[in-house]
Order: C-alpha cells, then sequence, then structure tokens
C-alpha cells in the first residue's frame, strides 16, 4: 500500500509503498475513503522539517537540552549517532479520516469488518491507504455523514474540546480569534450551543465566511476595532469566553483576547501561540486562561489512547473518543455543517499538489483540502510455509522483527556493515517504519509478519526488537521453524513465557541469543580479566541512574513491558554473572516507600548472591539528576579494585598501583554482542551465551519483583 512520508533531516515529501498493517491488538485496520490535510497544523511540521539544523535546534530547545545532557553521559559520537538516527526517521502525515474496516484485532470491540468509522490522531489516522487504529480512536460513521464530512473528525473535535473549556451557555457573547478550519468549526459549534459569535482574522475573506455562516459579527485586525464590535453585539459587557485558534509567533492574539474579555472571562487557548499572559489587563479582570489538550481528556494517555482503557462517562463525561462521536452526530444532525468548507479536492495520486498547495508552493485562498482515494487495498496473501535451511556459507539471511529507534539506531547501523549478514526482510507494525529501515539499510523487501518472513527461503536468522511482551513468543516460534533468534533483552516478561522459550530452545539446535550486550564492552572483559585467577567472590556494585520515564510509558505496564525491574534491570544481573562467571542463587531487593512522587519499582536495591560465593548490590533509581552520569560500577576482590564510570573510563587498582583506560565514546558492548552472535551463526557454533545463563538471569528479575512486592527473598 502507498502512504505519505516525510524526511524530518531533509524536509522531503514522497509517496512510499509500504507493508500493509495489520489490526492491532485492541484496534482495527482502517481502509482509508477520504483524509483531511490540517493546512495549519500539517504545514508548521513541514516547514520545521525543511529548516537547517541550526534553525531546528533554535525552533525544538527542548531536545537541544537532551543532546547536551546524553554529550556529558557519553560523549559527543554517541550523541551526534543518536541525533543522526532520529533525524533519519520518516514522519507519518495527517491525522483524521474516514474509512472501513477491513479487520479487526483481538481485544476490540464494538466494531466488525465493512463498518464505516473515523479515525482520529497522529501516528495512527495517516494519509495512507490503509491505517491500524486503536479502538478509542475510532468511532462509527452514520450513513448520511458523507466520507468527507466524517474526515474532518479530528480537526472538529479539536474545535469542541476548545469551546468546552469556555463552558458557553445560552444566550453568551464568544470571540474566536483566528477563523482557519478550526476557528471556523469552532464557530458553528458556538452558535449550536446557543452564542453569538465574533469571528476575529487578519484575512477579510475568513471574516466575511464566518458571518455568512451565522457568526453574529466580525472584526479585521488592522482595520476594525474588535474591542468595539465585541461591545456593540454584547451590550457593552464584553466577550463571555474567548476561543484563540489562531497560530502566532507573538502573544497579541492572547492580548487582544484580554481586551475583549468581560471580568472573570475564560479565554480557551487551542491554537500556537506564546503563553505570555500581560499581567495588568488579566489581573485587572481576573481572567481565567486554559490551554486545550488537544481532542480531550484521554489525548496523551497510553492507557486510554493505545491499551483502549475508557475512563467512566459518570467522573468524564466528555473523553476524546465522546468528542469524537459528538462531532460527527453534529454533523449528522445537521448542527455541524463542514462541506462548505471544502475548498479543494485532491485525488491521493495528486497529494504532492495538495502540499505544494498549503506550503503556498501553489499561491491559492485554500482552507478545507481533502483527500479522497480510489478503495481497493487487499493484504498479500501469506506464503506457503517452507523448510528452514542452513545459513549459506558466508552470507547469513536476516529478517528483523521491529523497526524501533533502538533497532535502527544502533543494532541495524552495525549489521549493515557486515559483510556476512543480507538483510533479507523488514518487519514492523507501522509499515513506514518498515519501508523506511529497508531503504536505509538496505533489505530486500517489506513483509507484514513474523509469519511471513518465516516462509521465506532466504531467511535464516531472525533478529527481534519489538515491545516486551512479544519477545518470547517471537523467539519461540523462530526457532521452532529452525532459525537463529536473536532476540532484545529481556527473554520473557513472565514465568508461562519463560517456559514456552525454554521448551522451544531445547528442541532446536539454532543458536539462540538475548541482547545482554554490557557483557561484550570492552571495559566490561578488561574488568574480568583484572580479577582472573581470584579464589574468593566479587564484591559488586552498580548504581543505575535510570532517569524518569514519561507517564503511562509501555515499559512500565507489566502486560506489555513487563515493568523496569525485568524489561531493565536484567542487563545488570546479566553483567554481574558474567564478572562473577556464575549464576544468581538468591536474590533479595528492597523499594523505596510509597511516599512521594516517585514510582516505587524504578527506586529499589536489589541484592544478589551468586553460585560461587559472590555478592552483589545494584541500585536502580529514577530519582537522580540526568546530567550526571548514567552507569557507574565498582568490584572490589583480594585487594583489587576495579570501577567501570559511564563506558567511558575504567580504573583497575592493585597494590597501590593504579592503570586507567579511557574511551571518546561510550562502548556499551552493542558491536561486541553482533559481531559474536553473527560469527557463531556463521561457523554454527554455540550461542555466544549458554541458555542457562539466560535462563538464570531473567528468573532473576523475576524474584527481584517478586522480592520487593511481597517483601521476601527468594532463590
Amino acid at each position: 500500500m502507498r502512504q505519505v512520508s516525510q524526511n524530518y533531516r531533509t524536509g522531503e515529501m514522497k509517496v512510499v509503498d509500504v507493508a500493509m498493517p495489520r489490526a492491532p491488538r485492541g484496534g482495527i485496520l482502517v481502509e482509508t475513503a477520504a483524509s483531511l490535510i490540517s493546512a495549519g497544523t500539517e504545514r508548521a511540521l513541514i516547514d520545521i522539517a525543511r529548516k537547517n539544523l541550526v534553525e531546528k535546534a533554535r525552533a525544538r530547545p527542548d531536545l537541544v537540552r537532551k543532546v547536551i545532557e546524553k554529550v556529558k553521559r557519553e560523549g559527543a559520537l554517541a550523541a551526534l549517532e543518536t541525533v543522526r538516527s532520529k533525524l533519519e526517521n520518516p514522519i507519518p502525515l495527517g491525522y483524521s479520516l474516514a474509512g472501513r474496516v477491513l479487520d479487526v484485532g483481538s481485544g476490540a470491540q464494538g466494531f466488525a469488518r465493512g463498518d464505516r468509522v473515523a479515525c482520529a490522531g497522529a501516528g495512527y489516522a495517516n494519509h495512507a491507504e490503509a491505517n491500524a487504529v486503536p479502538q478509542n480512536m475510532a468511532v462509527h460513521v452514520p450513513d448520511e455523514v458523507t466520507d468527507e464530512e466524517a474526515a474532518f473528525v479530528t480537526v472538529g473535535a479539536i474545535a469542541l474540546q476548545g469551546v468546552r473549556l469556555v463552558r458557553p451557555a445560552l444566550g453568551e457573547t464568544v470571540v474566536v480569534i483566528g477563523l482557519g478550519l478550526i476557528g471556523q468549526i469552532a464557530a458553528s459549534l458556538l452558535r449550536a450551543h446557543g452564542c453569538d459569535v465574533v469571528g476575529v482574522d487578519v484575512d477579510p475573506a475568513k471574516v466575511k465566511l464566518a458571518i455568512e455562516r451565522g457568526a453574529a459579527g466580525g472584526a479585521v485586525t488592522g482595520t476594525d476595532d474588535p474591542v468595539e464590535v465585541v461591545r456593540a453585539i454584547s451590550c457593552g459587557r464584553g466577550a463571555d469566553g474567548v476561543v484563540i485558534t489562531a497560530s502566532a509567533n507573538t502573544a497579541e492574539p492572547l492580548e487582544l483576547a484580554g481586551e475583549v474579555a468581560r471580568d472573570k472571562a475564560t479565554i480557551s487557548v487551542v491554537g500556537m501561540i506564546p503563553l505570555e499572559i500581560p499581567r495588568k489587563t488579566f489581573y485587572e479582570k481576573e481572567l481565567e486562561v486554559v490551554v486545550s489538550r488537544s481532542y480531550g481528556p484521554g489525548r496523551y494517555d497510553p492507557d486510554y489512547e493505545e491499551r483502549g482503557k475508557d475512563y467512566p462517562v459518570g467522573y468524564v463525561r466528555w473523553t476524546e473518543r465522546r468528542n469524537l462521536e459528538a462531532v460527527i452526530g453534529a454533523i449528522a444532525s445537521k448542527r455541524l455543517d463542514v462541506k462548505s468548507l471544502i475548498t479543494h479536492r485532491f485525488a491521493f495520486t495528486e497529494v504532492m499538489d495538495a502540499y505544494a498547495l498549503i506550503t503556498g508552493e501553489r499561491p491559492e485562498p485554500h482552507l478545507g483540502v481533502v483527500l479522497t482515494y480510489p478503495g481497493g487495498v487487499t493484504t498479500e496473501p501469506p506464503r506457503p510455509r517452507l523448510a528452514a535451511k542452513a545459513s549459506r556459507s558466508g552470507s547469513i539471511g536476516l529478517a528483523v522483527i521491529g523497526t524501533g529507534s533502538f533497532a535502527t539506531g544502533v543494532l541495524l547501523p552495525l549489521i549493515s556493515k557486515r559483510k556476512d549478514v543480507r538483510i533479507e526482510a523488514m518487519v514492523s507494525g507501522r509499515g513506514l517504519s518498515a519501508r523506511h529501515a529497508a531503504d536505509r539499510f538496505g533489505a530486500n523487501r517489506v513483509v507484514d509478519s513474523l509469519e511471513q518472513a518465516l516462509t521465506l527461503d532466504e531467511v535464516d536468522t531472525v533478529l527481534i526488537a519489538t515491545r516486551h511482551d512479544l519477545h518470547a513468543p517471537m523467539a519461540a516460534a523462530a526457532l521452532r521453524a529452525g532459525r537463529n533468534v536473536f532476540v532484545e533483552k529481556p527473554a520473557a516478561i513472565n514465568e508461562e513465557q519463560l517456559a514456552e522459550l525454554a521448551e522451544a530452545v531445547n528442541g532446536t539446535t539454532a543458536r539462540f541469543m538475548v541482547g545482554f550486550n554490557r557483557r561484550f564492552a570492552p571495559m566490561a572483559t578488561d574488568l574480568r580479566e583484572a580479577f582472573a585467577g581470584r579464589r574468593t567472590g566479587l564484591v559488586m556494585t552498580a548504581r543505575i541512574n535510570a532517569g524518569k520515564l514519561p507517564g503511562g510509558s509501555w515499559i512500565t505496564d507489566a502486560s506489555e513491558g513487563g515493568g523496569r525491574v525485568i524489561g531493565e534491570a536484567c542487563h545488570f544481573i546479566d553483567l554481574f554473572s558474567y564478572w562473577a562467571d556464575a549464576v544468581p542463587v538468591h536474590v533479595s531487593a528492597h523499594a523505596i516507600g510509597p511516599h512521594g512522587g516517585f514510582q516505587r519499582d524504578d527506586n529499589l536495591v536489589i541484592g544478589l548472591s551468586f553460585s560461587d560465593g559472590s555478592v552483589a548490590s545494584l541500585v536502580y533509581t529514577s530519582m537522580g539528576d540526568p546530567s550526571v552520569g548514567k552507569e557507574n560500577y565498582e568490584v572490589i576482590s583480594e585487594g583489587r579494585m576495579a570501577r567501570i564510570e559511564d563506558w567511558r573510563k575504567l580504573t583497575i587498582t592493585r597494590r597501590g598501583k593504579t592503570k586507567h583506560q579511557t574511551a571518546l565514546k561510550a562502548d556499551k558492548g552493542h558491536q561486541g554482542e553482533i559481531e559474536a552472535f553473527f560469527i557463531a551463526c556463521g561457523s554454527q557454533a554455540n550461542s555466544p551465551i549458554g541458555w542457562d545463563a539466560i535462563m538464570a538471569t531473567t528468573r532473576g528479575t523475576f524474584a527481584a519483583e517478586q522480592a520487593w512486592t511481597q517483601g521476601k527473598s527468594a532463590d
């Protein structure tokens, strides 16, 4: 299928062929019939992408700060590689569409194949022939609403949420500043609430349109006096509410809102403007300013948007999805007219002409720009399952499952340089990222699933870099098909998954390895060698300044990411095991108390005893200053001490003498693990990490999770 993509580094836009997505768990697969180009929002994204690196930095100072912090922790080279990888990632454009359900994913409720739906969300409702959409981002479309009208659902919900925040009532006067697409819809919704609407814009044509659509009055800034217009319509009282839908580089719209508002009025900010509040006016009138959160409650909450967890209607009457439903209902009942806002229609094959219009390359007045799709998108039928073959001499055929930032920013750049590896197939839940990764790293094809990749005779090895809950079942399936498997950590997120994986590992001669990369770091190897010949156990400590995850991160979801102990602490338990050359036999853990604003499961101390008599203490915290180093290790035994600081400095002290080792770039062992794994695959040697060690580390994380939650240690 085809999809619109933009390169964030160069700003180049193009239509690319990508693999057909599958209906996601808790979601639907939608064949697009019409999508709406949001001229203001999408033009802003395009403008930023077309800026040079310095201009991008000025536009996003928040990201610059993150880069500076990474330079301090891991060095300039590592930070530069991360920036390059981020800039190369393609951006899917579009966030509002209508279409028909092609397939329903497991767990999705209320949808059936053939249903007409309207869908919302950047990254979900893209300008593409088909889209995988979570259930809370889609609503049904009644027969009396056309596909083109339903494609307005998202911008309608944005306008509606901004309107709701001013709490409009029958007979009130409300001003809308900025009469683009969202502003025109906001004005119509306010009229439906029984309000007298005053539209304000710099463009006389847009003011005229608002009046033709029922606004009580209008003012052209720079020509008319908005304060006098509002005073005349409100009987001298001023505006009861103001909705700012304009976008500007200055705070002039906010200043104007303060001038037209009455005492104690509410100002709802929808458009992108600087929030520089002029104190005198806002103080004297005691004005309330509310920034509208896009489509409504649920927006930016992964539990709501991605995992389909709804809010009880008795507590949150108007959620994101219920706002979408209200917009479709208003269109169906003719209380909201969006058809007259359509100024241009383009077939999807002419999408570049549409973008030339909104970017100004083709100067022409425009408002609602709709893309229409011919339909007929079908999935490629699965190929028959073929028997697996051994790796060809000197050539390993690889399928990559998951093309997220870690795979494309760390693993694939290393793999693509190897002459003994052919990247045969890319698989991703989102076709655009798989297509981009295939083009960037020279993959021979893009396929839509692991199952399809396993039917390819050319594939003898599989790399799995998906979300954690898929690691074990996918690895087991690939192993049962006779393929070698490299899976990112963790190996599994619960005992049931680990048992399934163990059965698959024990039932094949294929190599299986988990991405415990730190044991392959040069400094980790040198530290281990420094304690060669010891007769007593090691005393090991690690302090991991892990950083705080954003709220609702999938990593902290027990069913998807397994939590940070299982999903991330496994790295450090494996590293301790490597240094001790032994497996953990006893685990204890203590988390911080329940008070305060930090999670308990990523602020804890884990104690471990190993089969050789070594002991270790792992301090894992999200409460540290992010500018301070992330990983510090110390190992002591028999008069020797070794310390690693952020994989850039190693010191080994013995008999009063200290040896220093430094590196310009932090090396956490990714290149070493990739090299070791593919050498083993090519030579038919054993896996670089044995299954017993992998299983012991994984069970160690399960024991640590149990220890802190149940208050008792485990063997």
